[in-house]
């Protein structure tokens, strides 16, 4: 049991959260949805990375989305931000030590798609680390060696994609590739992204993933499209159209996790 584990079971009496959500930049939306909140700044939390990125709120909230209990972790910390991979353990570890089996990761990225532009929404179907870095280097166990075969969990990715149908939101599906940042790719790897297989990119979710398949959690991931990727349009890219950009299509993945949620219960 984690201090962290420990800690929030204190603060969330008799509420057991069954689903774990990562909010990425602009998609803090969601928190108004969320009923009952609970809400732990990160810095309460013993052993929590608190991060630097200007829109991420930087805490944890637990309630309900209909008769659901769930854990929103609004912000996350990046890899870019120290370098550290495995900066994201602690909070996941934590979800599964309160009771959390299904994680669901959401993250703001550019489409290497003409067909995919900003304001979509894409449901990551699988995914390349193309950073070289893996938060389980360092484990020294034989559970490190997580197979990565079915690291999206088919249910839930079915789940998500029938909430969209009944909302009546487009819905995408693609590969998503992890870049370290925090510097933007340039037009030459996006091109080589696009020849590898790679739908989206963006600098986080990848190690997140890692993780919640070495605790045994179920995943689902998805993208808010904020920005074409460079070299497409010949704009040059900014976290700022990040932050305006990602609530567009931030409304429309937090309308789908709510009715993918809530329909459960």
């Amino acid at each position: 049991m984690t201090a962290a584990a420990e800690f929030l079971k204190g603060k969330l009496g008799t509420l057991a959260p069954r689903y774990g959500i990562v909010l990425g930049s602009g998609l803090g939306s969601l928190i108004d949805a969320v009923a009952d909140p609970v809400r732990v700044p990160y810095a309460e939390l013993p052993g929590f990375p608190v991060g630097s990125v200007s829109g991420h709120a930087g805490e944890l909230v637990a309630g309900r989305l209909g008769d659901v209990p769930v854990a929103v972790l609004s912000g996350r910390v990046h890899f870019y931000e120290r370098g550290d991979a495995n900066a994201m353990r602690v909070p996941i570890e934590t979800l599964k030590r309160i009771g959390v089996e299904s994680l669901i990761l959401t993250n703001s990225a550019g489409s290497v798609r003409e067909d995919m532009p900003p304001g979509s929404v894409m449901r990551i179907a699988d995914h390349i680390a193309f950073s070289g870095a893996n938060p389980l280097i360092g484990v020294d166990s034989d559970d490190r060696f997580v197979g990565m075969t079915n690291a999206y969990d088919a249910a839930l990715a079915e789940r998500m994609e029938e909430a969209a149908d009944r909302l009546g939101i487009p819905l995408a599906r693609g590969v998503y590739m992890w870049f370290s940042g925090p510097s933007f790719e340039t037009p030459a790897e996006i091109r080589m992204a696009r020849v590898l297989g790679a739908d989206a990119v963006g600098m986080s979710t990848v190690p997140e993933v890692i993780l919640a398949r070495f605790f045994g959690l179920r995943v689902a991931a998805a993208s808010v499209i904020t920005n074409f990727a460079a070299g497409m349009t010949g704009a040059e890219l900014s976290h700022q159209e990040t932050k305006e950009m990602a609530p567009f299509g931030g409304q429309r993945l937090a309308a789908i996790l709510k009715e993918l949620i809530a329909s459960e219960g």
